[in-house]
């Protein structure tokens, strides 16, 4: 090797000992940064809380942890299969979906099904969601229906406190919720309701059980769709709305309630937590408003490598290939609280940007 070239290694040597140093720098930096913060932190909260609740959060955490998440997970798949093989009643026949009358009911030609997030427990909606689709509702013309109400993370027709198989756990779980004196138990009875539907959302993304459970909450909300007055082959299209988990169900569902409707899918997701793994090629668009403070949506972009720039053969990164994906952003906001998608803040121009995507040339 010449000697410019031994020269050349060395100085590129030296640089990556330079760039090591200066890693090594900030991460001892930002590493006693977080030891005092953290102190600090365990001071308020030993001025907070006794020693008895932190037994107590310990105890449930670890029965949290260990035991309740892992049997909710068993369990929904459990169902699933159970629902899929017909040993639970109200699996219908895709045939009988729609009643044979061969024309539109009740005037509609498009109709707006809304996919809650993970927060949901039942059919009815908290507050500040309720208020958001009610302005939703006078914001659409007057030949869109608006469908609420829907649970998106059970596959029966019944709500989380409704299942037979878990009704006497979910109803004790919503009671410490509401009614136990200690916040410690109504924050851990919220965290488990949240874990079981955040393991929906990943069933949902999965390839082995994701098409089970995506294709039985299509047959439900085709169902919701017969009974609020949509029929096939009408000219009638659907628009998918999930805000954060929500989204992925949508994303599940949209090819299989398309071949069931015989009628045009469309997403528009808010907030949106999903993989993109799904099949895309036959929806009519995808829009995704996003918040430029909402480190939710961001993680979640993260955590699917299907939505990576490094894979261009990805479901996801086709559908962006073929121009089926528009973006909006809305700087300022978060995933939840007084900065997210439900709080006065950002209400209006999120609702805006919905009804936009809902009457869009793309969707038509």
């Amino acid at each position: 090797m010449s000697s410019q070239g031994r020269a050349a290694i060395r100085t590129q040597q030296q640089i990556q000992r330079s760039n090591l140093s200066l890693v090594l720098l900030v991460l001892s930096l930002s590493l006693g940064a977080c030891w005092i913060g953290v102190g600090h932190v365990g001071l308020a909260l030993r001025a907070v809380f006794s020693l008895a609740d932190w037994e107590l959060l310990l105890r449930c955490s670890l029965v949290l942890v260990m035991i309740l998440i892992p049997t909710a997970g068993i369990y929904s798949l459990i169902t699933q299969f159970a629902f899929w093989e017909g040993w639970l009643e109200g699996l219908p026949e895709p045939q009988d979906l729609f009643p044979d009358t061969g024309e539109r009911a009740d005037g509609h030609t498009c109709y707006v099904v809304y996919l809650d997030g993970i927060h949901q427990q039942e059919g009815d909606h908290p507050p500040r969601v309720a208020a958001f689709l009610d302005l939703l509702d006078q914001q659409l013309n007057e030949t869109t229906q608006l469908i609420k109400g829907l649970e998106a993370y059970t596959v029966l027709p019944v709500a989380l406190a409704e299942d037979a198989g878990s009704v006497w756990f979910w109803r004790r779980v919503f009671a410490l919720q509401e009614q136990h004196p200690n916040g410690l138990v109504q924050l851990l009875a919220a965290v488990l309701v949240q874990a079981n539907n955040v393991i929906k959302v990943g069933i949902s993304s999965d390839r082995r059980y994701g098409p089970i459970l995506n294709y039985e909450l299509s047959l439900k909300i085709a169902l919701r769709l017969a009974d609020v007055g949509f029929r096939p082959d009408c000219g009638s299209r659907v628009v998918l709305v999930g805000y954060s988990g929500g989204a992925e169900m949508a994303m599940g569902v949209a090819d299989y309630l398309r071949r069931l409707c015989r009628a045009p899918v469309s997403i528009v997701s808010f907030c949106g937590v999903f993989s993109g793994n799904q099949v895309l090629e036959q929806i009519a668009g995808i829009t995704t408003i996003v918040g430029s403070r909402d480190p939710v949506a961001a993680f979640g972009q993260i955590a699917y490598p299907g939505r990576s720039f490094a894979l261009p053969l990805s479901n996801w990164n086709r559908a962006r290939a073929r121009g089926q994906v528009r973006r909006v952003l809305l700087k300022g906001m978060n995933h939840n609280g007084r900065f997210g998608p439900f709080a006065e803040a950002h209400r209006a121009a999120v609702v805006q940007s919905i009804v936009e995507a809902v009457e869009a040339k793309a969707f038509s």
